[in-house]
């Protein structure tokens, strides 16, 4: 599979490289595109400096990982900016308020939005990821749009009925939401009614 994954600025960098790492588990080829803030993102919540340069902090967000190709933020170039090119799915994680404010009004300021963007106009499966709480009418309205254009919100609020037992345990349960309405078989977490 082909997947698209878009890194913004809201909180929820563990889902991030948890989903990535995922998608290369599951044999998946990705396209990343990441977002100024979500490099902040990724370079604090991750490894614990918001200074670090972009290179350093992709460096480290990819090392190990094959199968994966970033792409610039401003690089329409990409496969992923055109409905032409074969893409199995899409997902933006974490996805930032203003991301989401963003792609609901059409708008398109970089690569993520304009992916996004393609998703929808060509009907193809586009996974959301917002973390921001609580949420204004605005937000409300914008995700409202988005799902009846099609996306899939999978906010980052896990669950608790299979009694995580760590942080990594309450990332896989988001991730593993993800992961399913992307169609990428995993075994992150049980289901529900089996052992």
């Amino acid at each position: 599979m082909n997947i698209f994954l878009g890194i913004t600025g809201a909180s929820g960098a563990p889902y991030a490289s948890r989903l990535l790492s995922a998608l290369v588990d599951a044999g998946c080829e990705v396209g990343v595109c990441i977002s100024d803030s979500g490099y902040e993102v990724l370079a604090t919540e991750l490894y614990g400096n918001p200074s670090l340069p972009h290179d350093e902090v992709l460096d480290l967000f990819t090392r190990g990982l094959d199968g994966v190709s970033v792409y610039a933020k401003d690089d329409y170039s990409a496969p992923y900016a055109s409905g032409s090119a074969r893409v199995d799915g899409y997902a933006i994680c974490p996805c930032s308020m203003a991301t989401v404010g963003t792609i609901a009004a059409g708008a398109m300021a970089n690569l993520v939005h304009r992916a996004a963007s393609v998703a929808l106009k060509e009907g193809r499966k586009l996974v959301l990821v917002p973390r921001e709480t609580p949420l204004s009418t605005i937000h409300l309205e914008n995700l409202l749009r988005l799902r009846q254009a099609g996306a899939t919100i999978v906010f980052a609020a896990p669950g608790f009925y299979h009694r995580p037992g760590s942080i990594d345990d309450l990332v896989d349960f988001i991730v593993a939401r993800c992961l399913d309405q992307l169609g990428v078989e995993h075994a992150l977490v049980g289901r529900w009614g089996q052992d």
